[in-house]
């Protein structure tokens, strides 16, 4: 499923984040950048150890905390077909109200904002904190759709592509009725 924003295809696939050919794919990160499960170790796993070295490296400068949630930084991709890893921490989910969904939206927004300044035209992304940070997928796939929708609004002709890659068909299903849905609301 697509939809076109400005000059920019905004498309859902079902398949694995790390075999996408695209300039970047985003990375589920936890606040560690050192790698985890989930979506961060399927790319830390296929990537190698460049994206880890450089991960480490952040930790070692710019990062010594760990990476907000919300926040992105960009790495080599290693050995996926994407050339960089943009790192983003979403959000756990507690109860909603806890601004979960700002920081949500803010991990799609400062992902695309990187990406535009680093030269980037193609972008992949999965659903972010839904998960093990068990944010609900529908829930999520509403924030990522608006955000990303708005921010290719606000960018018509910068980005070529901007996918969204879901693993599982539930979340596919989940996030074509959520494009569907804010399609027909304008």
């Amino acid at each position: 499923m697509t939809s076109i924003i400005g000059h920019t295809q905004l498309a859902l696939v079902q398949g694995d984040i790390t075999t996408q050919d695209v300039d970047a794919i985003v990375n589920a990160a936890n606040s560690s950048l050192l790698g985890g499960g989930g979506v961060d170790g399927a790319i830390h796993r296929a990537g190698g150890p460049d994206i880890l070295a450089e991960c480490r490296q952040l930790r070692e400068t710019s990062h010594t905390s760990g990476l907000p949630t919300g926040q992105a930084v960009i790495t080599t991709g290693g050995r996926l077909p994407a050339r960089h890893v943009i790192h983003t921490v979403g959000p756990v989910w507690l109860s909603g109200s806890r601004g979960e969904a700002e920081l949500l939206a803010a991990c799609y927004r400062n992902s695309l904002q990187l990406a535009m300044d680093r030269g980037l035209h193609t972008v992949a992304f999965p659903s972010i904190s839904t998960g093990i940070y068990s944010y609900p997928v529908e829930q999520a796939a509403r924030v990522a759709l608006s955000t990303i929708m708005a921010f290719l609004k606000a960018q018509p002709d910068w980005f070529d592509e901007v996918r969204m890659v879901l693993y599982s068909r539930y979340d596919f299903e989940v996030y074509q009725a959520a494009l569907a849905e804010l399609q027909q609301s304008g």
